[in-house]
């Protein structure tokens, strides 16, 4: 798939398939995110790939859980391994990132994923999975093949028309020239 397509098409999955993803199609969505920029190319950024669902519980809820991915991917980083600079702890910018490129990855490949940051308690994760003290757990995505239709699981036609993946506020609201406020063109 050609880029700006992948950029364009990619859309939150909540329903897979069963089928496995391919340990060479997970090593290049890996190889993708390791590839990413960093802080002074610190690389703070870490990832567990969890494909027991056993562990599933211990990290996500049931809502996830129930979605039906084969695996998850949980995103880690080491504050301490990054910068902090005008009150700004860059771990985070950093894990986005090489987030935002295992997600593209995943969509050249024909995988869905959904970018989750809050449905996980930090502890717990990090418990199950032996995470150590001083990473932090930045976000989870589920990684697997999706259903035909993306929207499906969703209820209701009123929600499924306000995420449309066209509906995005035009350029001339979110990009300016020179000064805030000031038209692009």
């Amino acid at each position: 798939m050609e880029f700006y397509e992948v950029i364009k098409n990619r859309k939150s999955i909540r329903k897979y398939t069963a089928k496995k993803v391919p340990e060479d199609v997970l090593e290049r969505i890996l190889e993708a995110a390791r590839w990413a920029p960093s802080w002074a190319n610190r690389q703070c950024t870490r990832y567990v790939v969890v494909d027991d669902p056993a562990l599933f519980p211990n990290i996500v809820s049931g809502i996830v859980v129930g979605w039906g991915a084969p695996m998850l991917i949980i995103t880690c980083a080491d504050p301490s391994n990054s910068g902090h600079k005008g009150g700004k702890d860059y771990y985070m910018l950093d894990a986005g990132i090489s987030m935002e490129h295992l997600i593209l990855a995943a969509a050249a490949e024909g995988l869905g994923t959904c970018w989750i940051g809050g449905m996980f308690d930090e502890d717990s994760v990090k418990r199950a999975l032996d995470i150590p003290e001083n990473m932090r757990v930045v976000a989870v995505t589920p990684l697997g093949y999706p259903e035909e239709n993306p929207l499906k699981s969703l209820v209701g036609s009123a929600m499924r028309s306000a995420i449309r993946a066209d509906s995005r506020k035009p350029i001339t609201e979110t990009v300016f020239r020179n000064k805030y406020g000031r038209q692009l063109k």
